[in-house]
């Protein structure tokens, strides 16, 4: 028979046992789970602005997504579902980082520091690492994989940013959901300008230049359609290309 104090030697370690297990969350293999995230997107994204009101309620279900995103074991992910990984990250923590001082800001721009951008904040969480916005768009997502179309798939939490698509972005429909947010933001009529010989285009194009083989007129050829499509065709030759200016107050 076991003496009393080894009784309780045998609870206790059974105790921190589940503690830990409890403590400690399951990394994520294989897929990963976007439920939460849809969810909120549905409720809370219409027509590409976001109610932050709703959000800032729904914060804890945020918090839940994001956890699920940090314990994801990332490398267990096909290279499409990995692309659709960082992308939703990129959003979500996007949006996170709005909450922490929203409504008490007018743009992305309000946090950071004196020297520091918003986008340079390491308080991004994935696989035990803190990265930041930045790492995310221009050390992952640029060169790993070359895709020109994730310019119209993150979102900068600003009114000329590309908008926040109002569902997860899925590996099994992530070219269809691509193609769509391109071919939206690029014949949205806010986002174009027509005068004669001369095009004016959204900053984008100007700022990641390289990404578009340095020729942004192409590939807003290949996606135009409607207006645009009808603009480019009695203007065949176009002679100057401008930028507008971009409008970085808060999306919503």
């Amino acid at each position: 028979m076991l003496k009393k104090t080894n009784l309780v030697v045998i609870f206790l370690m059974a105790f921190i046992l589940v503690f830990s297990a409890l403590k400690t969350p399951v990394m994520a293999t294989g897929s990963v789970d976007n439920q939460i995230y849809a969810t909120l997107l549905k409720k809370h994204v219409i027509a590409g602005r976001v109610n932050y009101d709703g959000l800032k309620t729904d914060e804890l279900l945020l918090d839940q997504y994001l956890e699920i995103l940090s314990n994801t074991d990332i490398a267990s992910l096909s290279k499409t579902a990995q692309f659709a990984f960082y992308i939703n990250a990129y959003n979500a923590f996007t949006i996170k980082l709005i909450l922490t001082r929203y409504p008490d800001l007018g743009s992305i721009k309000d946090l950071g520091g004196f020297l520091s951008s918003p986008w340079d904040i390491q308080f991004i969480r994935l696989q035990d690492k803190k990265i930041s916005l930045d790492m995310i768009e221009h050390d992952i997502l640029r060169p790993d994989f070359k895709d020109p179309r994730v310019h119209f798939a993150i979102n900068c939490a600003s009114k000329s940013c590309p908008p926040l698509h109002n569902e997860p972005y899925e590996p099994d429909r992530l070219e269809a959901q691509l193609d769509q947010q391109a071919r939206a933001f690029i014949n949205a009529e806010n986002n174009f300008i027509i005068k004669g010989s001369q095009i004016s285009i959204s900053k984008i194009f100007k700022w990641f230049k390289g990404d578009f083989d340095d020729n942004p007129l192409k590939f807003i050829r290949a996606y135009a359609s409607g207006n645009l499509k009808d603009a480019l065709e009695s203007n065949s030759v176009i002679t100057k290309i401008n930028y507008l200016d971009y409008d970085w107050s808060l999306n919503n």
